[in-house]
């Protein structure tokens, strides 16, 4: 079940793929049909997880599917609905993919501003989203955990990411006045952590403050890296300033595994029509082909999309178009394919 495009590097690159749930079937379809246009070989498996999978065999992520993951050189992912704490939150924890790349970045002119270009870098494996939860008479808690090897190494892979992709400086969102010793902790590990990169300016905003900034002078950030719930919010609030959702890849990365993902979800409400944009999904397979160091195809993706978003003749409802996922996917492949 594999699909050859190409010539590339000369590798094969073993990809399972997940397409999900929803419109994460549709997008992934798109996505694919794009990858098919380029010069990068893939073997890809398809492997279940989700919902549907949910509802057909009692379990959202089959340890078949964890495995292929663990076996596969990256992994496409789709969306997920309700299920998600169970297959996405669960792959990222099974893998220690502890980094959660969002980048956000203007295209054509649908976002409020024409020149945004920031990444956030998210904790993916502590916060509240660990998942320790407990009713308790009164109602429930949730534990919060934060530490210092955690928030050393994702803070470390901010600023080498910064250097790495020519950028200036990482900015560190917390809410330390409050969470004195949670984010106390995150706050003085971003400072030490800081001091082995002065080449790279430092900064550090509290979560309402930076909320309020990304609306008003989104302009002045670069690379901001916090903890999993902040940047979950915050990156949403980035698609809202670009432009939506459908604009908005990620990349979940360990020492050893990559998934890439749209930061949409499942979007019930117009599965099944085939008015998704696909943008997201692609963009994620840029940040695919960046992990495995095939630059070159991932620019001129990139560049094959932005053409096609600019133009906006064949783009979907949300970009001000009327055409259908796959047709915008088709353009964005015979631009590529011009290139």
């Amino acid at each position: 079940m594999g699909c050859c495009c190409g010539t590339g590097s000369g590798s094969t690159y073993k990809i399972t793929v997940i397409p999900g749930d929803g419109i994460g079937k549709e997008v992934m379809e798109a996505a694919l049909r794009v990858l098919d246009a380029s010069n990068v070989d893939f073997d890809y498996t398809f492997a279940d997880a989700g919902d549907e999978q949910l509802e057909k065999t009692g379990v959202a992520l089959p340890q078949e599917t964890l495995d292929m993951v663990k076996k596969s050189q990256a992994c496409l992912f789709g969306a997920v609905g309700e299920s998600a704490a169970d297959v996405i939150v669960k792959l990222r924890r099974e893998l220690d993919l502890y980094v959660n790349l969002r980048p956000v970045h203007s295209y054509g002119k649908k976002g409020r501003f024409g020149d945004v270009d920031f990444v956030i870098v998210r904790e993916n494996t502590e916060g509240l989203y660990s998942g320790h939860e407990e009713y308790t008479d009164e109602g429930a808690t949730a534990l919060r955990i934060t530490t210092r090897a955690a928030t050393r190494r994702i803070c470390e892979f901010a600023f080498n990411y910064a250097k790495k992709t020519g950028r200036s400086k990482v900015t560190a969102v917390h809410k330390a006045n409050v969470l004195k010793k949670t984010d106390g902790v995150f706050k003085e590990v971003f400072y030490q952590t800081a001091e082995n990169h002065k080449d790279i300016e430092s900064n550090d905003f509290y979560v309402d403050a930076t909320a309020m900034y990304l609306v008003t002078m989104p302009q002045n950030f670069d690379v901001i890296v916090t903890s999993n719930l902040f940047g979950d919010i915050l990156s949403d609030e980035g698609a809202g300033i670009v432009g939506g959702l459908g604009l908005l890849p990620s990349a979940n990365i360990g020492d050893d595994n990559g998934i890439f993902e749209p930061v949409h979800g499942s979007a019930p409400n117009i599965a099944g029509k085939g008015i998704a944009n696909p943008s997201a999904m692609i963009l994620s397979t840029v940040l695919m082909l960046e992990y495995l160091g095939e630059q070159d195809e991932a620019r001129k993706i990139e560049k094959a999309l932005i053409d096609t978003i600019d133009e906006g003749k064949v783009v979907t409802s949300d970009l001000g178009g009327s055409s259908s996922t796959m047709e915008m996917a088709e353009e964005v492949a015979r631009k590529l394919g011009e290139l």
